[in-house]
Formats: C-alpha cells, sequence, structure tokens
C-alpha cells in the first residue's frame, strides 16, 4: 500500500501551519540525537547513517504519491480521510499551492555518514525554502525521524562491536585484523520491526560489517549506496535441516552437507541434540574428511550461555566430575585438542584453518567484549570466532535510545530573524535545545576528530559547516558511495 504523503506525519501537525506567528516565512529546524544514556557502555558514540537513504525515499515518497499524480486526485483523497479524521471541513489549499509548485521547497544538509558524533551535535539540519511553505520542514519531523533513527542506532551498536574486535585482534591476531570487517554478522532480519525496519538496520550495520544475512541489503546498498556487492554469507544449516536425519544419524547430516559443499565456507549448526559430541566423537571421525575439504567447516552453538559454551567455564567453576570435562574446556578448546593450528608472533593460538566457530544467539556487546578478553586469557585469538549479532541487539530499541529528535531553532517573521529553544524548568536539560542557525565543525585532537556544534551563528557562519547540503528543491546531492562510509569509520577505529 503507497501511503498519500500528505498522510505521513502525526495527526497534530495537521493544523500547525495555521499556528505559527502571521507574517512567518522560514523554519529552520534540525535532528539531534539528545542524549544516550540508555545505550550500552560500549556504543555510547553515534554514527551518522542512512542519510542517503532518506533523502531518497523523501523524495521518491512525494514525487510518486504526490507530485506525479492529478491534483485533484491526490488532494481530494487527503481530504476525505482529514476531514473524517478532524471532524471538519478540512482546508487543502497549502497543500494545493505545494502540488502547483511541483516539488518539496527544501534544503537539508547533513553530516557525511560515517561521521562519528557524540550526543547533541546534529546530524541534519532542514529549512524551506520558499516563504509559501514555512510550515514544510516541521511538517516532515515525522517521516523524517521515523526513517532514518533506527539506521542510526544500528550503526552505533555495530560500531560498538568493531571497537571490542577490533581491539583483541590488535592485541591477539594483529595480522588478521582485517577478519574483523566478517567477524560480526548479521542474524536480525526476522526479528525487526517488518522489512523497512531490517532494511534500514542491516544497510546502517553494512557501513560497519561486511557479513549479513539480511538478503535485501544487497539491493538496498546498490541502489542507495552504488554499492552492487556490499555484503556477504555462506551455505548454513539449519535445525529442521539437521533434525530431518534423526537424532540417531546427525554425524550422517553433516557428511551429506560436507558432500553437498566440498569447498568454502560452510557453518553447521551444531547443538540440536549434543553439542559436546558433535564437538568431540563427530569432529574426530570426520577430522580426515574436513582437513581434506578446501574450505573451512564451521560449527555454530546456538543455546546456552555463549560466554561458557564457547569459551569455557571460569576456573572457580570447575569441578572433579570428567563428564564436566567439555563444559570445562568450551568449543574453541576442545577443536584446538583435536584439530590443533598455530601459535602465532604473539604467542596466541589460531585453530587450524580448516575449522571454526560461529555464534549467533544472544550475543550482546557486553557477552562479545567477554568472549574476546575469556579467549584471550586462554591463550586463543579472539579471531577464532565469529559472532552472529541479533535482534535483541539491533532491534530492542526505540528512538529514545539515542534521544533523536526534530526541533525548530530560527524562524523568520516579518522579516526579522528570531533565534528560538526550549528549555523546560522541569526537565534534567536533556530537552533543552540549541538556539539559532547551526554549525558544526571539527578540529581533530591527536589524530581524532573533535566535532562539536556552535549554534546561533549567522546563516552565512552556518554555510561554513560540516553540515552539507544532501538535498535542496528536489534534488540530492553529495551522493556517498558504501566504500567511502566504511573507510571513514574505519580511520576512527584507534
Amino acid at each position: 500500500m503507497n501511503i498519500n504523503p500528505i498522510l505521513l506525519t502525526d495527526g497534530y501537525k495537521t493544523s500547525h501551519h495555521r499556528m505559527y506567528p502571521e507574517g512567518t516565512t522560514e523554519v529552520y529546524s534540525n535532528f539531534t540525537p539528545r542524549n544516550v544514556k540508555y545505550m550500552p557502555q560500549q556504543a555510547k558514540e553515534i554514527v551518522v547513517a542512512n542519510i542517503q537513504y532518506l533523502v531518497m525515499n523523501l523524495d521518491a515518497v512525494w514525487k510518486d504519491g504526490f507530485f506525479s499524480l492529478e491534483k485533484d486526485v491526490v488532494i481530494s483523497k487527503a481530504k476525505k480521510y482529514l476531514d473524517a479524521y478532524l471532524s471538519t471541513d478540512y482546508d487543502m489549499s497549502h497543500f494545493e499551492a505545494l502540488h502547483d509548485l511541483g516539488y518539496l521547497p527544501i534544503e537539508i544538509k547533513a553530516l557525511e555518514e560515517g561521521t562519528i558524533i557524540t550526543e547533541k551535535i546534529p546530524v541534519l539540519t532542514i529549512r524551506n525554502t520558499h516563504p509559501d511553505f514555512y510550515w514544510l520542514p516541521n511538517f516532515l519531523e515525522t517521516y523524517i525521524s521515523t526513517t532514518i533513527w533506527k539506521g542510526i542506532h544500528s550503526a552505533s551498536i555495530a560500531y560498538g562491536y568493531k571497537k571490542i574486535l577490533t581491539k583483541y585482534a590488535k592485541e591477539t591476531d594483529r595480522d588478521n585484523v582485517g577478519f574483523v570487517d566478517f567477524q560480526a554478522h548479521d542474524f536480525s532480519f526476522r526479528g525487526m520491526q517488518g522489512v523497512d525496519g531490517a532494511i534500514a538496520s542491516g544497510l546502517a550495520f553494512a557501513m560497519v560489517f561486511s557479513g549479513s544475512d539480511t538478503i535485501p541489503v544487497l539491493e538496498a546498498a546498490d541502489h542507495y549506496y552504488e554499492a552492487e556487492t556490499s555484503v556477504y554469507s555462506v551455505p548454513a544449516s539449519e535445525h529442521a535441516v539437521m533434525t530431518a536425519y534423526g537424532k540417531e544419524d546427525e554425524i550422517g547430516a553433516f557428511k551429506r552437507l560436507m558432500k553437498q559443499f566440498p569447498t568454502g565456507i560452510l557453518s553447521v549448526v551444531s547443538d540440536s541434540f549434543d553439542l559436546w559430541k558433535v564437538c568431540t566423537e563427530y569432529v574426530t571421525e570426520l577430522k580426515e574428511e574436513i582437513l581434506a575439504r578446501d574450505g573451512k567447516l564451521v560449527l555454530r552453538p546456538d543455546s546456552g550461555d555463549p560466554v561458557d559454551i564457547i569459551c569455557g567455564l571460569p576456573k572457580e567453576k570447575w569441578t572433579r566430575d570428567t563428564k564436566q570435562i567439555n563444559n570445562q574446556k568450551g568449543v574453541v578448546e576442545l577443536l584446538w585438542d583435536i584439530f590443533g593450528g598455530t601459535v602465532n608472533e604473539q604467542g596466541y593460538k589460531v585453530l587450524d584453518s580448516h575449522i571454526g566457530v560461529i555464534y549467533g544467539d544472544s550475543i550482546t556487546l557486553e557477552r562479545a567484549e567477554e568472549i574476546c578478553k575469556r579467549l584471550e586469557a586462554k591463550g586463543f585469538a579472539s579471531t577464532n570466532i565469529v559472532l552472529g549479532v541479533g535482534s535483541y541487539s539491533l532491534g530492542y530499541a526505540t528512538r529514545d535510545n539515542q534521544g533523536g529528535a526534530v526541533k525548530a531553532t530560527h524562524v523568520i517573521v516579518n522579516g526579522i530573524n528570531r533565534d528560538i529553544f526550549k528549555d523546560p524548568v522541569t526537565d534534567d536539560g536533556t530537552k533543552k535545545s540549541a538556539k539559532g542557525y547551526l554549525q558544526v565543525v571539527n578540529e581533530p585532537e591527536n589524530g581524532k576528530d573533535h566535532i562539536y556544534l556552535r549554534d546561533q551563528v549567522t546563516f552565512e557562519e552556518s554555510k561554513e559547516s560540516l553540515l552539507k547540503t544532501v538535498y535542496l528543491n528536489g534534488t540530492i546531492n553529495n551522493i556517498v558511495k558504501l566504500n567511502k562510509i566504511r573507510q571513514k569509520i574505519n580511520n576512527q577505529i584507534i
């Protein structure tokens, strides 16, 4: 269903065009993540993401669903709903005038995607470019907010994972740091808030990592970011496949899968019944076949405490019960016992290239860090594991996690400039807004960006800013490709 863009706003905004001071000719607003107090400690930095996703969708929605249609048709359909909704004969003249104009008379300026900022730095600004349509910037607030907040959140979470994984890769396997690009894998599609939410989140995740099972990202990344190839995955089984062979012939499932996929990476879910039997008896029996493959067999545990399953139990939990030895060692050490591997220059063990491990259930940022920490403590490189990041980490969020909000900070009324702001006496300061025209500047310190906001600047000063025009009167500007965004993000990880 294609929704008329006149209706893509909050209900209360339908009357705001009549509420501004008489003589208003410009409204200048911004979208800013106001606080990160509800974000995990490892993801307090904010990654600017999905700007092109926003402006391209905004442009398409209005061109395809409004300007390209007959005025009488598109106006009358919206009026039918608004009349009933507001119990009035709703005046549509301002929308009729917009249709006559033939384009969205707005300018959106934004930070370049991949920029890393702190709270209270505006991601974008929006103002009307035609005095008759002063009401339009904040009329579009709802669409802007609902379209962009998810991507910024997911990119920031992904950046948190990448900082952790990069840190431990440098400490335990510095010659293989490039592997980090694939060490976190997007497993979130099925648990997201619909297909659009999965695409928005998946695109943002793909700005940080190159592994994903959210396949629509392939087409979306090509469309929005000119990336013909953006994310990658491998053949992988699920429990339906493994249990179809029955508990008695689970090893038969492994044999058939390796026969079907004799080369490359093959991921096999391994805990449908007895993970420890797989990691000891089955892989021992299949060892020669595994080592003969031109590729890597990756075992995938899928239940239990991820940290303990991968790393083994902490020493204080060990017992004398020999039946618990597998639990105490964990998957990585058990595979090392059978397949061995190499010890790198830093003194850490790296599993044989024919065998690996991926865990994709309940991998939070805290657990990711604990897994890397405990592997390092046991003498194993952190790169022995791939982590699937699911909908708990990427989807368990709202706009409030980063406090993203659109607020007006400047208006022109009867030719007079007014810096406006909000500062509720009943608030703790979180909702206090900036004032006037805004300028975002960067003064690098020790090789790392130091980006901050200057408010109440002149209109001319606001032009000299990291906020660059990405949308102007129906045209999209300053297109950035995915690879450039990835490079920008990677350059900020020290």
